[in-house]
């Protein structure tokens, strides 16, 4: 479906298409944008989006081809393979599950010890702040038979890349995912465990769809090459140590090895979802049978309450999203359904026009006060001079919000409010 009425000369801010398409079979659009290397992501880097195939999303696509093409038993054999390749003989671990305990980590983890006899260390990158629910499920998550091994980075430097991020890229969430990816990758190298099972690949939902044909992750998206520079916050490790007083030990967390390390730890990196079908929904319902539970209300710009519970910055996340790319935690969380045949189209377009965009009210001043570099201890004035206003409020969160509204997506109507050019129908 073209947007016909979008003028071409609202152009887009980050590189997406001028032309809004939505996909006939779920609710995605092309504004989606795919996901990128977040340490080598530049302030002024432009996106790359969703692509289609006539008015089909490639998403849509593979998500056919899992349905038909795909032998899954093969694929489960292999697995079994893989398994009996490194399955420890006197009790040591012998993989390792990264995850938070949310409904995916706690199937992946629990699936390899019962189903393949595998004997996983589990690994969490600690949350932002944690939701109560969300901290419940981690809990028993390791209840359930799981060894854990939690990690907090230097909290003060977390809220300050954070704020960073949200200043620069509209991206709040961006130290968190830097955390997430290398994190394990540095566990396996410190515990001597070469194998690490990830859950689905994020090609399935856009990125370049011949991804799907591997298991494994490629090496040059975890992996800086040789001793190239990283980037936090749109900013590069020298511009991170020469403007804002950081030293390296306060952006190592956040850094991923070189590829020469990973080489020579003979790690390797697999997806799950390559070798078992992957069912969000059906993740959530085995959980559930090892103590995981929904969260007690659903999450703001959604309808569900069993994705995304365990940081109570998620949603602020989604909200930014919106703001950037006019798609929300609906539309990805109904795409998603959608897919594996959980609800309709027409269900979620309803969900929707419901709930996407939907501002983030529950954890609102919570979160202001984490990024309020004021209200840190002893905080320098180069951090404070850092940015035009360093204590946030509401106003400026907004105001900030819409300086990254892009003009092909955005109009403010008769009534002084942001409305999208286009909604889905």
């Amino acid at each position: 479906m073209s947007d016909k009425e979008n003028n071409p000369s609202n152009h887009s801010l980050f590189g997406l298409p001028d032309v809004v398409e939505y996909c006939d079979r779920c609710v995605y659009t092309n504004q989606k944008p795919n996901s990128t290397v977040e340490f080598r992501a530049k302030r002024t880097d432009k996106k790359t989006g969703l692509k289609f195939q006539g008015e089909t999303c490639i998403s849509c696509l593979y998500s056919e081809v899992k349905d038909t093409d795909i032998d899954w038993e093969e694929r489960r054999w292999k697995l079994s393979k893989l398994c009996d390749k490194f399955r420890s003989r006197n009790g040591s671990y012998d993989c390792i599950v990264p995850g938070s305990g949310g409904k995916d980590s706690y199937y992946a983890a629990l699936v390899l010890k019962h189903k393949f006899a595998m004997n996983p260390l589990t690994v969490t990158w600690a949350p932002h702040i944690y939701t109560d629910w969300g901290w419940s499920n981690f809990k028993s998550w390791i209840d359930a038979g799981l060894p854990n091994y939690l990690y907090h980075p230097n909290g003060a430097v977390h809220r300050f890349l954070s704020r960073l991020s949200l200043e620069s890229m509209l991206h709040p969430f961006q130290p968190f995912i830097l955390g997430q990816y290398g994190f394990p990758l540095r566990c396996a190298k410190t515990f001597n465990i070469p194998l690490i099972f990830y859950g689905e690949n994020s090609a399935e939902y856009g990125n370049a769809i011949e991804d799907n044909d591997n298991p494994n992750r490629q090496l040059d998206v975890i992996c800086r090459i040789d001793n190239e520079e990283c980037f936090i916050g749109g900013y590069s490790e020298t511009e991170l140590i020469d403007k804002f007083d950081l030293k390296t030990t306060d952006l190592g967390d956040y850094l991923p090895p070189t590829n020469k390390e990973v080489i020579t730890s003979n790690i390797e990196w697999h997806y799950l979802g390559y070798y078992l079908k992957w069912h969000p929904q059906n993740n959530y319902y085995y959980s559930v049978d090892y103590g995981f539970n929904p969260a007690p209300e659903r999450n703001a710009g959604s309808y569900s309450r069993y994705t995304s519970l365990d940081d109570k910055l998620d949603d602020f996340n989604f909200y930014c999203m919106h703001v950037k790319y006019g798609i929300g935690r609906a539309t990805y969380d109904a795409s998603q359904e959608i897919k594996r045949g959980d609800i309709t189209r027409e269900e979620a377009v309803a969900l929707i026009n419901r709930f996407d965009g939907e501002f983030p009210e529950r954890f609102k001043h919570e979160l202001y006060s984490y990024w309020s570099i004021d209200e840190l201890p002893h905080v320098s004035d180069t951090w404070l001079n850092a940015f035009s206003q360093p204590n946030m409020t509401h106003d400026y969160f907004m105001q900030l919000c819409d300086s990254f509204r892009s003009p092909h997506l955005w109009v403010i109507d008769d009534n002084n409010n942001w409305q999208l050019r286009r909604k889905i129908t």
